[in-house]
């Protein structure tokens, strides 16, 4: 090939070369120097032509321009060459002055307007600015006449993998409920890379675990992160820290890697069932306890939280279905046992009921683990309590003649002490009910006697109130109304309304009925029996 070139004329290789070097590269692979670029057309002698006739040939070509580029972050001792402006019209004389003009033209880079060399007299970074259009122009050096139109061009600046991949949205947090399946998905993450996606591997990420294996696995491109290992239990693990890393290159040596973390909860499912503390619950309770009270508590412990812990409480069985309930505590998740009916430690001592606590809101899902329920036994001993005295009638009534006899029996009340340990019993007159103190009462054995003289023409009734005190507990009283009827008895003899006076004629005869008189008799018998 060289020596072919040497044999051809120069005004034919010439073009030929500098066509060549115009064209641009096959492949975007990074330069090794850098790229000249010339202005195209035949050299043609300057003597020939007026200036203007040049610049209308010029203009009439164009200019052909190859893209330059300058590899960022490049430094040295001296300014780095990106490429070369020249035109054919350039006989060496000296004559031609290169102007440049555009994005960074004097600050960035720099043209020799002798020569044509560009130089980049600054480092470059892609990331900030990846290209820079200019504009290139060949005036005369004396005349500064353009000998060329102006022609805009593009330098671009060449990635190099100078960015590590950064996860800005880091560190990430996430959940998948336990039990999940192999393979389950929880969540992806994604890294950034700030160099040239379209340029090299620079920005090609692959995804990795460093921590959090065996339990977790992630898809090297697209970053989804799957639960590695079946059926992860919440109640013997319930926190993972994953660190999961980024590494550009396509994750080959030489790559830029960052990493961030994940934190992957485990959400809870109903996988336990409740089970008690204790299969047996002992309790006490006075037999004198307000109906409502709570007895006792029972509780079922359940691993899981939430509404998979709650459950209902039932009494199931037992000798006290009718005496006893039970009620759920939604927050303290246990059972509370109420009495619904009176006790009486004198009929019945002891209790036992069965109890069962199960789930409610159960996962069909998990039903092969058996069933969400389970029973304890509850033993309730029924304590003695110190009653009051209980009167064999909750009232009472006595009859008594109006001309009973003083210190006379007109009645008895009587009481007990219920307790099995039972205390003698006296008894008293509430005198608040008894003002004019007409009743006594026997305080050993309640005989009511009378104190006063009874009148039923002044008071029929009498309504008293007697108390029963324990002996041994003088706090312990009960009391009673007893009703006594004073009954009538003959002890009035017939008195006239008023004073009469009788007429008799002068000439009656002997026997004869005076009728005034037998009127006023009849009135007074009538009234008597009336009245009396």
């Amino acid at each position: 090939m060289p020596e072919r070139l040497a044999g051809m004329p120069l005004d034919l290789w010439t073009p030929l070369l500098v066509l060549w070097m115009a064209l641009p590269p096959c492949a975007p692979a990074a330069p090794t120097g850098p790229a000249p670029v010339f202005l195209g057309g035949p050299p043609l002698e300057p003597s020939r032509l007026s200036d203007e006739q040049r610049v209308l040939n010029r203009s009439k070509r164009g200019w052909v321009w190859n893209q330059m580029f300058v590899l960022e972050e490049f430094s040295g001792p001296e300014p780095i060459l990106v490429g070369r402006l020249h035109t054919d019209l350039d006989p060496g004389s000296k004559k031609i002055k290169y102007i440049l003009s555009g994005d960074g033209a004097g600050t960035i880079f720099q043209i020799n307007d002798i020569t044509g060399d560009i130089h980049a007299i600054k480092r470059l970074d892609r990331e900030e600015k990846a290209e820079y259009t200019l504009t290139a122009q060949a005036v005369d050096w004396e005349t500064n006449k353009p000998l060329e139109p102006p022609s805009e061009f593009i330098i671009k600046v060449q990635d190099i993998n100078d960015n590590a991949p950064e996860f800005l949205n880091g560190p990430y947090h996430a959940t998948v409920p336990e039990m999940s399946i192999l393979g389950t998905s929880v969540t992806n993450v994604t890294a950034t890379d700030a160099d040239d996606p379209v340029y090299g591997n620079s920005a090609k990420l692959v995804y990795s675990i460093l921590e959090g294996q065996p339990y977790f696995s992630i898809e090297p491109e697209t970053a989804i992160i799957k639960t590695a290992l079946p059926n992860m239990d919440r109640e013997a693990k319930e926190e993972y820290l994953v660190v999961i890393q980024a590494k550009d290159m396509g994750g080959h040596s030489g790559g830029l890697s960052g990493t961030t973390t994940l934190t992957v909860t485990l959400t809870d499912v109903n996988d336990n069932p409740p089970k008690f503390a204790q299969s047996l619950y002992h309790f006490s309770v006075p037999e004198d306890v307000v109906l409502g009270t709570a007895i006792g508590r029972v509780k079922a412990n359940d691993q899981d939280i939430g509404e998979n812990a709650q459950s209902s409480y039932d009494i199931i069985d037992g000798d006290g279905t009718a005496l006893f309930e039970i009620t759920s505590d939604a927050q303290a998740q246990d059972g509370i046992i109420r009495l619904r009916k009176p006790l009486d430690f004198e009929t019945k001592k002891s209790y036992t009921l069965k109890v069962e606590a199960a789930n409610v809101h159960v996962d069909p899902r998990f039903s092969s683990r058996g069933p969400f329920k389970d029973t304890a036994t509850v033993k309730i001993v029924v304590e003695d309590a110190d009653e009051p005295p209980v009167f064999s009638s909750p009232t009472y009534l006595l009859e008594v003649h109006e001309n009973a006899a003083l210190n006379s029996v007109i009645g008895q009340v009587t009481a007990r002490d219920p307790d099995i340990t039972s205390s003698p019993i006296r008894f008293s007159i509430d005198r608040h009910t008894d003002l004019e103190r007409q009743f006594n009462i026997n305080a050993d054995d309640g005989k009511i006697t009378l104190a006063t003289p009874l009148d039923r023409e002044l008071s029929v009734w009498h309504n008293i109130t007697i108390i029963a005190t324990e002996i041994r507990n003088h706090s312990q009283i009960s009391r009673v109304p007893v009703a006594i009827k004073v009954l009538d008895v003959n002890d009035n003899a017939p008195e006239f309304a008023s004073e009469y006076e009788a007429f008799l004629c002068e000439n009656g005869k002997p026997g004869q009925v005076n009728i005034s008189m037998l009127l006023m008799l009849n009135m007074f018998v009538y009234n008597c029996l009336i009245f009396d």
